[in-house]
């Protein structure tokens, strides 16, 4: 899995509705069970496949949630189809 900061990072595979904020992405991590805790991990959400230009990361800070957002202005983000999560290969 991928590491920033010294945490995991994990890809959520399949289209996320970009209009979600904080409480609707956060909503997504519990309901897939995907980690036990906040502190220790990313996630990271894309838009629908047709477009794909489109990725939104939360992250916990110490009192509350991050949330970062990037638009492709040309082009896409490869982005699995898939509708499960899995997570990244070690970066080193």
């Amino acid at each position: 899995m991928f590491y920033h900061r010294g945490k995991q990072i994990y890809l959520i595979c399949g289209s996320t509705d970009m209009r979600k904020g904080t409480d609707g992405l956060s909503a997504i991590v519990n309901l897939q069970h995907i980690c036990d805790s906040y502190e220790s991990a990313m996630f990271i959400f894309c838009n629908r496949s047709r477009s794909r230009n489109r990725v939104k990361i939360l992250e916990w800070g110490n009192d509350g949630f991050w949330l970062y957002q990037k638009r492709l202005e040309k082009g896409t983000f490869p982005w699995t189809k898939d509708g499960d999560m899995r997570r990244a290969a070690s970066l080193k």
